[in-house]
């Protein structure tokens, strides 16, 4: 029997037509489809005119630990297993940790089948910074342990993606506005790439206001980096120590300016230089 192996594979987050060939393939020729939802799995399977010729089994966050060495077993003798989320990629706020983990440790082959996912679709098409940026999971579902949490991004100059419930949306993003100012600058991605997709932008005030009727499907939500903030010594510093390496005390203010858009004008950052020199 040829070398086992343990595949993910990433599947549409709506439309089917957005699975790739090799996740077909895998579909109809996997000896294990070990998936989030059974019922999922086989109707998106349909959906693309594939036969699942393999042993389909469930895999999800309650029983994924005791699965985990049947699964290993299965590999370790020669069977190919695919696991799949109910959409976008696994392991990512989805099934499949543990046992990409034990194939690891066990040295056994793990490939990805890439393809969609609701993480990088949001950023994709938020309209923000999207060169550096961290993933949350799901936003805490108690308030005061989502309070924390956000408070925890107030300085995270990183674009920071998120998931949160629809049902949750609305006091998520009220409590960001109190945590993180209404003016921090927000997207939510409502239905990627499903008929009814909605991608909304705006401040943390606006959308708070928006969803405070309710919201439905699955939710994405972007949220812009913090702007830097630095106090008038820090600034003073930086421009001195950047006249020292031979710079103009104007120049030097103005590339200091430049880095930190959001604090004090260059005027003033000059002027409180001159008085730290008297």
């Amino acid at each position: 029997m040829p070398d086992g192996r343990l595949l993910l594979g990433a599947t549409p987050l709506g439309q089917p037509s957005d699975a790739s060939p090799r996740l077909v393939e895998a579909l109809s020729t996997a000896d294990v489809v070990a998936a989030e939802d059974t019922r999922r799995v086989r109707t998106l399977a349909k959906a693309l005119g594939v036969q699942i010729a393999g042993r389909v089994v469930s895999l999800f966050d309650a029983n994924e630990a005791a699965r985990v060495p049947a699964l290993l077993a299965d590999i370790d003798a020669g069977a190919t297993v695919l696991v799949v989320s109910d959409a976008g990629m696994p392991l990512i706020s989805d099934p499949g940790y543990r046992l990409v983990a034990a194939c690891a440790d066990a040295g056994l082959p793990v490939t990805c089948l890439p393809g969609p996912s609701a993480v990088t679709t949001a950023l994709a098409v938020s309209g923000l910074a999207a060169e550096r940026f961290c993933f949350e999971g799901f936003a805490p579902r108690k308030k005061a342990a989502r309070r924390a949490w956000l408070g925890s991004l107030a300085d995270e100059r990183r674009t920071c993606v998120f998931f949160e419930s629809p049902r949750r949306l609305a006091d998520c993003l009220r409590d960001a506005v109190d945590e993180l100012g209404g003016q921090r600058r927000a997207v939510v991605c409502r239905e990627l790439t499903k008929t009814h997709e909605e991608v909304r932008r705006g401040t943390l005030a606006e959308l708070a206001d928006w969803a405070v009727d309710g919201v439905l499907g699955e939710i994405t939500v972007v949220l812009a980096g913090a702007t830097p903030r630095a106090d008038l010594a820090t600034l003073v510093g930086e421009v001195i120590r950047l006249a020292g390496e031979g710079m103009r005390v104007k120049d030097a203010c103005a590339r200091v300016i430049a880095d930190v858009p959001a604090a004090v004008s260059r005027r003033e950052l000059y002027d409180a230089v001159l008085r730290s020199r008297e």
